[in-house]
């Protein structure tokens, strides 16, 4: 693996390779939140992305309803949310939120009796766990809380989670507070180059050289992977040993304050 450059490297390094940054692809839980809020300086950070020009996106696992919410409140322009089961994008001059699904809905419905078994099978068997505190607004998946509203559990747990969830075939990606598990064949990655495409007319090649995609734990590894682009906050340091991909830049300040960072500096380059 090849140790990440400090973020101050970047728009030199951008700039070296003639890379126009367009759009900043971000995680939400614990890379744009701090202490599990979203801070003013955040917010004005995406603020002040669009006015630059640079569309910015949460990529995220939090549920349909959170996403709803997000792309009509917050200053961005989409969302991928529950691990790439759907994007959402707000049609302004339409005033309405377009919606696009990686399976349809009926297909998500018809798995909800296999995820709420899987569910029972880890609240029995892995003491501690519960279903995270968001999941009456989820349409595809089940999250399963290890540090958000419980513990913080250890590795130990984490790691039977995983293991009833390949015992039931399912998908699982844990975050930095819950594992999320899924029937399907999808992810974040597909569907975020979904979105790029069918809003912005972007193949996945074009996008790779005008995105920069920032996060904190494992399950973005996949990101990391696809964007040549690629930072991470300073509280991604927790995880290090768990990644094969890390990605080419790390912040030197954590969660939110890390993403504020990454913005001043894209921004100064930017000019």
């Amino acid at each position: 693996m090849t140790t990440p450059r400090p973020i101050k490297d970047l728009p030199d390094a951008m700039a070296t390779a003639g890379a126009t940054p367009r759009f900043v692809l971000t995680d939400i839980d614990d890379t744009l939140t701090t202490n599990g809020r979203i801070r003013g300086a955040a917010l004005s950070a995406m603020e002040r992305l669009q006015a630059a020009g640079i569309a910015c996106i949460p990529v995220t696992g939090r549920p349909a309803g959170w996403c709803d919410h997000i792309v009509r409140m917050w200053p961005v322009d989409g969302v991928v949310g529950e691990n790439g089961a759907f994007f959402f994008r707000m049609d302004r001059d339409a005033r309405r939120v377009v919606r696009r699904y990686a399976e349809p809905p009926e297909t998500f419905a018809a798995n909800r009796a296999r995820l709420d078994a899987l569910g029972e099978a880890v609240l029995s068997s892995v003491p501690g766990t519960r279903l995270a505190s968001d999941q009456a607004y989820r349409l595809a998946d089940i999250a399963i809380d290890f540090a958000e509203d419980v513990g913080p559990l250890d590795q130990a747990a984490i790691d039977a989670i995983l293991a009833i969830c390949a015992e039931y075939g399912a998908t699982a990606k844990v975050s930095s507070i819950h594992v999320n598990v899924w029937f399907g064949d999808y992810d974040k990655a597909g569907m975020l180059f979904t979105l790029l495409d069918e809003a912005f007319g972007l193949d996945t090649e074009a996008t790779k050289a005008s995105a920069i995609y920032v996060g904190d734990s494992p399950n973005d590894e996949p990101l990391f992977r696809a964007f040549p682009w690629s930072v991470g906050v300073a509280n991604i340091a927790a995880f290090l040993d768990r990644f094969e991909h890390l990605p080419r830049f790390v912040c030197s300040q954590a969660e939110g304050d890390g993403f504020v960072e990454l913005v001043d500096r894209l921004l100064a380059g930017h000019g």
